[in-house]
């Protein structure tokens, strides 16, 4: 299984915790970390804008990156949520043990 991190955001606090929560009850996600206080600054329908916004990383594996997709963008109240995943080429082998272990219900 390929580790990967998958980034979205979200515009409430509230919103990022419904969907960390489900990732990780659904097992599609071992660990969902929410840094609140970020602005995105982004071109949106012609306008720009600069908004507030929670930054959900989503740790997770390659295989599960379908299904973590899915429920980002049923749960999610955005058009077009930010889901961007990022391969993990190096870790701390016990995190990703971890990691791997919580997602295989081991």
């Amino acid at each position: 299984m390929d580790t990967i991190v998958v980034l979205s955001t979200t515009d409430t606090r509230e919103l990022a915790e419904t969907i960390a929560a489900a990732l990780v009850e659904a097992g599609e996600a071992a660990c969902v970390n929410i840094v609140g206080g970020i602005r995105s600054v982004y071109r949106w329908e012609g306008a720009l804008c600069s908004e507030a916004e929670c930054l959900l990383l989503i740790k997770s594996t390659a295989e599960k990156f379908e299904a973590v997709r899915d429920r980002i963008r049923r749960l999610h109240t955005y058009e077009i949520p930010e889901i961007i995943a990022l391969p993990v080429t190096q870790g701390d082998a016990a995190f990703l043990n971890w990691l791997h272990a919580s997602l295989s219900g081991k």
